[in-house]
């Protein structure tokens, strides 16, 4: 792209990002991570895109999700497999439900920096900057702990770098395996508040007997024992993303080294603000996430300059509008996109904008809500004969309490049980399954419905 630069984003205004006091510290930092290694490489971001284009077409289905900020000091190896654990759990289900693959992206290895609606927060009266992600500052809060360092960026690269490390060792070690993922699935279904689940995840049994007596193993058959995994963030700090900036030497093209794919957030999708333009340079598949006050006129704008060569799998529209509202927005946004005849695929978002404060004084998602919101995504794209295709949650391996509801019921009184979110509340593990087998119901009423069409 000849009119771009990785720097060029400076020169754009610039808002949900740091002010560092330090510049001869944060110029130090910027050098360094220069130095250091991608995290990811051009030819895995451009497979990505290859499946996210089928997405598109109705032809596989994202899967995205993971923590809603990663945390410098919940760190472990344990945290790391039982994400990728659910994420799998839950890719089972759906390919089952949808009949085609699922691609598989984790909200991992660089989700450090989160926007926050305000500048400041108070607490005991005390006024101070609001904790925007470990990458950013500290949660504790104090004076001290709430000032930009960017000497965070080195230990978020650091923490990166071991993450997908191991997540790669993960998807091709045999941790994968068909078998042994649904395993874990079947745990789930025990007890009767599962009961309904149950059904499906018998079927999908019966289908793993039948490979297994047809001879289709893991010793025979490689791929039923690794999976693709990519990785995404929001590209929130633009510092870190410039730094992490390659050149793709078989295209001569750049690409951010610092995740397979990036999203700009509904905070800061300014058509000529500073992440747009950053964005726009790159090679990566984008997300742009598309909230209710989102135009037409202005997703036309971003469309255009997200992807001007109409390229498949290069933008990936995320809606998050909040239970009730899908059906007010949506529509609006999908016809605009069929009036610029552009190629983009649709995911649903349902946890951004079903937040609320419960009575007990926490922030927290219900889980009636999220649920809600799926069913009005896929009901919208029904009646306007376009294709859903992908769900995108905000979800973590552990045994939390931030979520209200789901078959395990959490109470507003439960939400304290183990409350342990930095910023957002995230689905628990059963949580998220259940919420799979949700939306591959929805996956299997829509193939149904095709097929009747097509008769």
């Amino acid at each position: 792209m000849k009119d771009w630069q990785t720097s060029g984003w400076r020169a754009k205004p610039r808002v949900q990002m740091p002010e560092y006091t330090d510049e001869a510290a944060l110029n130090a930092v910027e050098a360094s991570l220069a130095k250091y290694p991608p995290l990811v490489f051009a030819g895995e971001a451009r497979k990505l895109k290859s499946a996210l284009g089928a997405c598109a077409r109705g032809d596989a289905f994202l899967l995205q999700g993971g923590d809603c900020a990663e945390s410098f000091s919940e760190f472990s190896a344990d945290n790391i497999r039982d994400t990728f654990k659910v994420l799998l759990q839950m890719a089972m289900v759906l390919t089952y439900g949808a009949k085609v693959p699922v691609v598989k992206v984790g909200r991992m290895a660089g989700q450090f920096a989160k926007p926050r609606s305000a500048p400041t927060e108070t607490l005991g009266g005390v006024e101070l900057p609001s904790y925007r992600g470990d990458i950013i500052n500290g949660f504790d809060f104090t004076p001290e702990a709430r000032v930009p360092d960017p000497a965070r960026m080195l230990q978020a690269y650091t923490q990166a770098a071991a993450t997908l490390n191991l997540l790669r060792a993960f998807s091709t070690g045999g941790f994968a395996d068909l078998h042994r993922v649904h395993s874990w699935t079947l745990g789930f279904t025990d007890g009767d508040e599962a009961e309904r689940y149950r059904d499906m995840a018998n079927h999908i049994q019966d289908t793993l007997d039948f490979m297994t007596a047809a001879g289709i193993t893991a010793e025979t058959n490689n791929e039923i024992a690794t999976v693709d995994f990519y990785t995404s963030h929001e590209a929130l700090l633009l510092e870190y993303e410039e730094a992490l900036c390659r050149v793709d030497s078989t295209s001569g093209k750049h690409v951010a080294g610092s995740g397979h794919m990036v999203w700009i957030g509904d905070r800061t999708r300014q058509p000529d603000g500073a992440h747009v333009e950053f964005c726009r340079g790159v090679l990566n598949p984008i997300g742009l996430k598309c909230g209710p006050s989102l135009t037409a006129e202005d997703l036309k704008v971003l469309i255009s300059k997200l992807n001007p060569a109409n390229e498949p799998g290069r933008l990936t529209l995320i809606a998050r509008f909040g239970a009730g509202k899908a059906g007010e927005h949506l529509p609006r946004l999908i016809r605009a996109v069929r009036e610029e005849g552009a190629l983009v695929n649709w995911v649903c978002d349902p946890m951004h904008g079903n937040t609320i404060k419960s009575s007990t004084g926490y922030k927290t998602r219900p889980f009636e809500l999220v649920l809600r919101e799926v069913r009005e995504f896929f009901g919208v794209h029904n009646a306007e004969g376009s294709i859903p295709g992908g769900v995108h949650f905000e979800m973590t391996g552990k045994d939390v309490t931030e979520c209200t509801g789901g078959v395990r019921a959490v109470t507003e009184e439960g939400l304290q049980d183990r409350y342990h979110t930095a910023c957002d509340p995230r689905l628990n593990a059963s949580q998220a399954l259940e919420l799979a087998f949700l939306v591959a119901e929805e996956l299997r009423a829509r193939r149904s419905d095709r097929q009747a069409a097509a008769v």
